[in-house]
């Protein structure tokens, strides 16, 4: 999972994402606020954990703004020293999906994490399932998309592109995000790869607004799978 995580205090920083990372998660650790916003105005992530004290403007502060500017129902995990129940009811009333007070426990940390990525997750238990979304069927367990009832055929990493954006349909995902998802490779290579794939699963898969549907690109983003219109099963 791909986490973006807000604290100023580097120590704690340091401690966490190292839980996070050798659980196989990756992390981005930002110290500012202003950083921060910057980032998560041009990347995609699956999870945010937020420090409440911060310079310059609150962790809430911050989650209200994310959830204003954003469209994606993204969770949010406090982690913070502020332990009264006030503040823990402030922050889930502003829109956090959990709160944990420091001292963190790290075994605690990476269960809540793994409890929001599951109920976060637009097709929860896909992986053993088969899911229809006219006409695409979706068959996770056998690594098939069938459209119309017909078999298309798709590369291994065809397949897993698209897979991974029909879990996460109405979404705008980063290009690096795509990467680290479907290739596990580092960000920072070129990302014609990605484009390359788009196109090719648009074409197979014939995602056009004919059918239903729409593959976009989007400006110095990435790109964003959607349904346009409810087709009767």
């Amino acid at each position: 999972m791909r986490i973006a995580f807000l604290e100023d205090d580097r120590d704690q920083a340091q401690l966490l994402q190292l839980w996070l990372e050798e659980a196989g998660h990756v992390c981005m650790h930002f110290e500012t606020s202003e950083q921060f916003l910057k980032e998560i105005g041009r990347e995609s992530y699956d999870l945010i954990m937020l420090d409440w004290v911060l310079p310059h403007m609150s962790g809430v502060e911050v989650m209200k703004l994310i959830r204003e500017n954003h469209d994606w129902p993204i969770p949010i995990l406090f982690v913070t020293q502020r332990d009264q129940e006030k503040d823990i009811v402030e922050a889930l009333e502003a829109g956090a999906d959990d709160y944990m007070a420091k001292p963190v426990k790290k075994l605690e940390l990476l269960a809540r994490v793994g409890a929001l990525a599951r109920r976060a997750s637009v097709l929860r238990d896909a992986e053993e399932s088969t899911i229809e979304l006219p006409p695409f069927s979706i068959d996770f367990a056998n690594r098939e998309i069938q459209t119309h009832g017909e078999k298309i055929k798709l590369t291994q990493k065809e397949y897993e592109l698209a897979a991974f954006l029909f879990r996460n349909i109405g979404r705008v995902v980063s290009r690096s995000h795509l990467l680290e998802s479907v290739w596990g490779t580092n960000p920072d290579i070129n990302t014609r790869t990605v484009d390359t794939h788009i196109s090719r699963i648009r074409q197979k898969l014939a995602i056009t607004p004919e059918t239903g549907w729409r593959l976009s690109a989007i400006y110095q983003h990435g790109y964003r799978l959607e349904r346009l219109t409810n087709i009767e099963e």
